[in-house]
């Protein structure tokens, strides 16, 4: 151990030596409000529309433009399009101070986002976590959220609306761990959170339609949090950014090409630090592939971003060595179950989490729920696809949910889906900083089921690791890649 953190600061002084200017300039002037290219691509697709219309039946069209084909170059290439990729790209824009003097592009690889972990959430926020820095990641994505068109608005387009519902977290202990529940809530507080502790008197006086029965003490949520849209989310970052001058791109990073230097530690060992000069991508339905030269690129790719990682050699060498240590970073596949029980709780219903680690909300007005539990680590599903098992919810999910709410004994599963956790198998919290051994990668994966609602935060973080060099809100030094390195887990109690 002391001869890896030997080698860190052999790496941190050749980063020195090493380091890339921060500052991006650029040659263009602030001009008028008026895009001459964007009018010209209009005309253009005027051009093209009457002259399809002049030929019915042909397939030809002049002057076409493929849209998707990634830039040769660009500043930042940012590896994932979900809502904490497109977070990281809208706040690069941001901090612009001068239009386009940063070339921004998001990789996507798969278009229609059936797939993706962002949207097959539950959508769900809140700040009762054990850690600090969850707690204060999720009070800034709440009030980025609540303030949503303030940033994400965009002149003559319709208003964002995430349909945010504001009915809080509800989390129950058992004697066992009572006092868990009490320790969380003290950092809760101290951390600026709005959380209140119920006895199982009080938990039964609000909410009557709860069954109290092995319940020793409750924490709820007063502000800021609920749940949301995800795809809302998702698209309001996305369109945001591309009218900032983001570049998206649907393709499949496949490799990289990297320059290699060697270094020597303070002990005399010699290293090899490589820096990424280009990005491949492979375009949807073809073998080709577009090289992008870069500067930056961000690891954003959620539970692939374990694959990503191994494309540079992450976690394929020697076993004793830190270029040996994998990302810890994989899929777990995750059910989601939507319940109707037209006796079932009202409005005032809030995000409930048993101590079983059965879990549901309300969806909509029509008595429907969402509903559904992680499973034991030894019963962890296939992740070869994205099929429901429905017997899951039979045996595992509504033994516990019909205990807890006495009216679910009596309910109809209307519809079911899968979705991935980008699952970091260390400590199930966040990976976000840069590898030692990669110069110019930097990481935002591993958020284990709470990225979507840290994602606002978590963007603006890396935002400012790229740009400035350290974090300018929030010190996340704590999710640094280095504790994994250095066999250090922080432990999040609150994972869901």
């Amino acid at each position: 151990m002391a001869a890896w953190r030997k080698l860190f600061a052999s790496v941190s002084a050749f980063r020195a030596m090493n380091a890339p200017c921060r500052s991006f300039k650029s040659s263009c002037s602030r001009g008028a409000e008026k895009d001459f290219f964007k009018d010209l691509e209009a005309q253009f697709r005027s051009f093209r529309e009457k002259a399809a219309a002049a030929m019915p039946g042909s397939d030809w069209s002049p002057f076409e433009l493929n849209p998707g084909l990634p830039p040769e170059r660009a500043d930042v290439v940012i590896v994932g399009g979900g809502v904490v990729g497109w977070s990281i790209a809208y706040w690069l824009k941001r901090k612009e101070t001068v239009r386009d003097a940063l070339r921004v592009l998001v990789v996507e690889k798969d278009p229609t986002y059936s797939q993706a972990s962002t949207v097959l959430s539950c959508g769900g926020i809140r700040q009762q976590f054990s850690l600090k820095e969850n707690i204060l990641l999720s009070l800034a994505s709440a009030d980025f959220m609540k303030n949503i068109n303030d940033h994400l608005g965009v002149i003559n387009e319709d208003p964002v609306d995430l349909q945010f519902n504001h009915s809080g977290y509800l989390f129950l202990a058992s004697e066992k761990v009572a006092h868990i529940m009490e320790e969380n809530y003290s950092t809760q507080r101290y951390a600026g959170a709005k959380v209140t502790l119920l006895s199982p008197t009080q938990l039964k006086e609000r909410f009557p339609w709860l069954n109290t029965d092995g319940v020793a003490l409750a924490s709820l949520g007063l502000e800021n949090e609920g749940w949301f849209d995800p795809w809302s989310l998702l698209n309001a970052l996305r369109r945001k950014a591309v009218s900032m001058g983001v570049y998206q791109c649907f393709g499949e990073v496949t490799g990289f090409r990297c320059s290699t230097k060697m270094a020597e530690t303070l002990d005399g060992d010699f290293f090899n630090v490589n820096r990424i000069k280009y990005v491949n991508v492979r375009m949807p339905n073809s073998l080709e592939y577009q090289p992008v030269e870069c500067a930056v690129v961000v690891n954003a790719a959620g539970a692939n971003s374990g694959k990503i990682a191994a494309m540079l050699g992450i976690g394929l060498g020697p076993k004793q060595s830190i270029s040996g240590i994998p990302l810890p970073v994989e899929p777990r596949k995750r059910f989601v179950y939507v319940v109707h029980c037209p006796d079932g709780p009202g409005l005032d219903t809030p995000f409930l989490i048993d101590y079983s680690g059965v879990y549901c909300r309300r969806e909509g007005l029509g008595g429907n729920y969402i509903t559904g539990m992680s499973p034991e680590e030894t019963e962890e599903p296939d992740i070869s696809n994205l099929d429901v098992d429905h017997e899951f919810f039979q045996e595992k999910v509504w033994p516990h949910l019909a205990h807890r709410l006495p009216a679910f004994e009596s309910l109809k599963v209307s519809s079911a889906w899968a979705g991935f956790y980008d699952y970091n198998t260390f400590d199930q919290n966040g990976i976000i900083g840069q590898h030692p051994l990669v110069t110019n990668m930097y990481f935002a994966t591993g958020f284990s089921g709470h990225g979507l609602q840290q994602s606002p935060a978590v963007g603006r973080a890396v935002a400012e690791l790229i740009i400035d060099g350290c974090y300018k809100t929030i010190d996340l030094s704590a999710f640094d890649l280095k504790r994994i390195l250095l066999q250090e887990p922080i432990l999040e109690r609150n994972i869901v």
